[in-house]
C-alpha cells in the first residue's frame, strides 16, 4: 500500500473532502499511475484519506493511502502528483505504508483568533477560564442527529497565548477517531460561553498527527 503525507493550504482549503478525493483521483490519473480498483458492479479506487479534513480548516499533515498497478519509486509518485496537482494541494513524502490508519489517535491543532480591537492577556485569561473547568457542553451533530457532548474530555492539551495585539493563538492536542473532535466546536464553545471574546476571524491549521503514545503517526 502507498502512503503520502501532503499539505492543503491557502484556497485549497475550501475543497471539499468528496472533491478532494476526486482530485487525488485524477492527478494520479495525470501522472500516469494506474490505480487498482475494487472488484464488482461498482468498482472504486483503493483510496483512503486518514482524516477528512473540515472545509475551511488548512494541513501540513494530511495522509492518503492508495493502491497502485506496477511499480513506481516515492520520488517518482511524488513528483508526478506535485506536478499534476492544483495550487494548495503538494505532496511532501511518499512510503510504504507500514501502519494502520486505525493507529492514529489524536491531532495537533493551531487556532488562530484575529479581532478588528486591540486585545491582551486579560481576553487571553477568559479563554483559559473556559477550557480549565471539567465540563463544556456544546451540541454537535451526529449521524443520528444532535447530541451535547463535552468537549473537554476530548482535548488532551491546550495553550493559549497571545500573539499580537489583535490575535489570539490556542494550540491544542485533540481526539482524532473514536471519537473525534472538530476544532469548529471550540470556537463554537467559545460563542457560546464566552462571547464577549469571540473573535472577528478564526484561521484553523492542522500541524501534526500522532499515536496512542503521542509519537508523531507515518
Amino acid at each position: 500500500m502507498n502512503r503520502i503525507l501532503f499539505e492543503k493550504t491557502g484556497m485549497a482549503k475550501y475543497i471539499s473532502h468528496l472533491d478532494l478525493m476526486r482530485t487525488m483521483q485524477r492527478a494520479l490519473i495525470r501522472a500516469g499511475f494506474e490505480i487498482k480498483h475494487t472488484q464488482g458492479f461498482n468498482p472504486h479506487p483503493h483510496m483512503v484519506f486518514a482524516l477528512p479534513l473540515p472545509v475551511g480548516c488548512e494541513s501540513v499533515c494530511e495522509i492518503m493511502d492508495f493502491e497502485l498497478i506496477g511499480e513506481k519509486s516515492d520520488k517518482e509518485i511524488v513528483d508526478g502528483l506535485n506536478n499534476s496537482l492544483p495550487e494548495g494541494i503538494r505532496v511532501l513524502d511518499a512510503y510504504t505504508a507500514e501502519r494502520k490508519l486505525k493507529e492514529l489517535s489524536l491531532v495537533e491543532m493551531e487556532i488562530t483568533y484575529i479581532y478588528d480591537r486591540e486585545i491582551g492577556e486579560a481576553e487571553a485569561d477568559k479563554l483559559r477560564e473556559l477550557f480549565s473547568g471539567q465540563e463544556l457542553i456544546v451540541n454537535k451533530k451526529t449521524k443520528k442527529g444532535y447530541a451535547d457532548i463535552n468537549i473537554l474530555e476530548m482535548i488532551d492539551k491546550i495553550e493559549i497565548s497571545v500573539y499580537n495585539k489583535d490575535e489570539i493563538k490556542i494550540g491544542t492536542v485533540i481526539a482524532a477517531q473514536n471519537p473525534s473532535l472538530n476544532p469548529l466546536l471550540i470556537t463554537a464553545a467559545v460563542q457560546n460561553y464566552a462571547p464577549e471574546v469571540y473573535p472577528d476571524q478564526v484561521s484553523y491549521m492542522r500541524k501534526a498527527v500522532f499515536d496512542n503514545n503521542k509519537d508523531i503517526f507515518k
